[in-house]
């Protein structure tokens, strides 16, 4: 069902409401039949989009209010998100940073609500993963993470004053002890890096950007 504005070809064109087949219901511009300029599509799940469209895809600033609480709010492109915008996860998280198909990606800021620390830095395809800062209520982590683990050399800074230098180092799985009885193998559990101090000192101005990225 449609009710609105059409051009002389009969193709809905300038602002109309419409009744989808599915349940969901739009209300907005057209053009040439399609979705584009500004509107509001309510979902019959409960979700909801606002802002601009192009050929009746989501593309260019728009919020989108997810069934479980969750909302987004920033740049579309091709009904991706992806640019510049802000999510609200359902948990009270939030992300504000680049995005690219869909995920984090690029330079963004992470604040658990739970805890209050906070992760500023590199993310790629969602992941945390580059140069970055976790900041906590009373120290902060400088150093470089790789698929969401921190690796290689960095610095804890706490807030009286002083730093604990060090790297993270990837532990080496270590195989159990053979059993005489068949036992179906369970995967290993990925181990977590261990943190090894190499000095405390006073306050310096080292930055995991300032080492070249060697090759792996």
């Amino acid at each position: 069902e449609y009710e609105g504005d059409r051009n002389s070809e009969g193709q809905r064109h300038g602002f109309g409401k419409a009744q989808l087949p599915n349940g969901d219901t739009y209300e907005g511009e057209y053009e040439h039949g399609l979705r584009s300029g500004h509107g509001t599509y309510r979902f019959k799940n409960g979700a909801l989009y606002t802002g601009n469209y192009l050929q009746n895809k989501k593309h260019g600033k728009g919020v989108f209010f997810y069934p479980d609480g969750s909302k987004y709010a920033g740049d579309w492109v091709h009904d991706q998100r992806q640019g510049y915008g802000e999510y609200l996860y359902a948990n009270g998280d939030t992300y504000t940073g680049q995005w690219a198909n869909n995920k984090r990606h690029g330079q963004g800021t992470y604040v658990y609500k739970e805890t209050g620390s906070k992760y500023v830095g590199c993310w790629v395809n969602g992941i945390q993963d580059g140069p970055a800062e976790l900041i906590h209520l009373n120290h902060r982590f400088k150093g470089r993470f790789l698929s969401g683990k921190p690796l290689g050399r960095g610095k804890f800074i706490f807030d009286i004053g002083c730093e604990q230098h060090g790297e993270y180092i990837q532990p080496v799985q270590v195989k159990g002890i053979e059993k005489e009885e068949e036992e179906e193998e369970e995967p290993p559990m990925p181990l977590e890096p261990i943190w090894k101090v190499s000095e405390i000192t006073k306050l310096t101005p080292w930055s995991p950007h300032d080492e070249e990225v060697l090759p792996p």
